[in-house]
């Protein structure tokens, strides 16, 4: 029986390992997917065990997306611009690979709900590992305006300065040749995010905050009923239900998950994940 393990902390709440054990079972893959709590001092460690032959591979988690990098082998370069990882699978030669399946998670659960971020405003909360994927993926999907947030304005002004070095080349355009999205980095506050919110747009909560019930990141979001307020977080969370209340279409993250997982699975199997499956087993798991 190979392994495939959940490194984060704190893990116990996840979901994940219902999503991908029902997947392995489906796919009649020899595999069990395990969440193992990691702390830092243990990140190293861990990370190591997964060179060993009865391991397939990982899901990281917060706190450890960007610290562990350093601990693999090579990165995709997708993960390399975003700088934070959530995935990691064996090469050709047995190395580490960092991937990032958040990212194309995010665009394609937004897709779902018929949400296209072209040309519009986006406003991030938060600036970890989470919140690089929602920028990286918000601004090739051609948002006009990014906002990113956070409690520490240096931390957002650091991610704005690392994801314009990444999407553009020397002549200061994107992939497509265009010019990249405006991009503003504020602190947490409502009163600061209110004039990028009216109007419409989306609004990520890429932070931990809400997994406690009662906890919001942005008490009274000045949000309305031309707006969607996504919450990675995949429950619903006070975030939510105030938004809600203010007429806002809102969406938790359990759709990001399941894009994610599947398409981590896809490269620790190396074939098609079994979506609906996956999908089922959240579903079951939430009730």
């Amino acid at each position: 029986m190979r392994k495939i393990i959940l490194i984060g902390e704190p893990v116990a709440h996840s979901r994940s390992p219902l999503m991908q054990n029902a997947a392995l079972a489906e796919l009649g893959l020899p595999a069990r997917y395990e969440a193992v709590n990691t702390t830092s001092a243990e990140l190293p460690e861990r990370v190591a065990a997964l060179r060993g032959a009865d391991y397939l591979g990982a899901n990281v988690t917060l706190p450890h997306k960007q610290a562990v990098i350093p601990l693999l082998d090579r990165l995709e370069d997708e993960a390399a611009r975003i700088g934070a990882v959530n995935t990691i699978y064996k090469g050709a030669h047995g190395e580490l690979v960092g991937a990032n399946t958040d990212a194309p998670a995010l665009i394609m659960d937004l897709a779902e709900v018929g949400f296209h971020p072209a040309k519009r405003t986006a406003v991030v909360l938060g600036a970890s590992g989470a919140a690089r994927a929602a920028a990286f993926a918000l601004a090739h999907a051609g948002v006009a305006t990014l906002v990113v947030a956070n409690r520490t304005l240096a931390r957002a002004e650091e991610l704005l300065a690392d994801l314009l070095l990444a999407i553009t080349d020397e002549q200061g355009l994107t992939a497509s040749g265009e010019v990249p999205p405006a991009m503003i980095a504020l602190e947490l506050t409502a009163a600061d995010l209110a004039p990028y919110l009216m109007g419409g747009g989306l609004l990520v909560n890429a932070t931990a905050v809400g997994w406690r019930e009662g906890e919001t990141p942005l008490p009274n979001p000045p949000v309305d009923a031309q707006n969607l307020v996504y919450d990675m977080v995949y429950r619903q969370t006070l975030l939510l239900r105030e938004s809600a209340a203010q007429g806002a279409a809102v969406r938790d993250g359990l759709g990001m998950l399941l894009y994610q997982g599947a398409l981590a699975l896809q490269h620790w199997a190396h074939q098609p994940a079994p979506v609906e499956v996956m999908r089922t087993a959240l579903r079951g798991a939430m009730r």
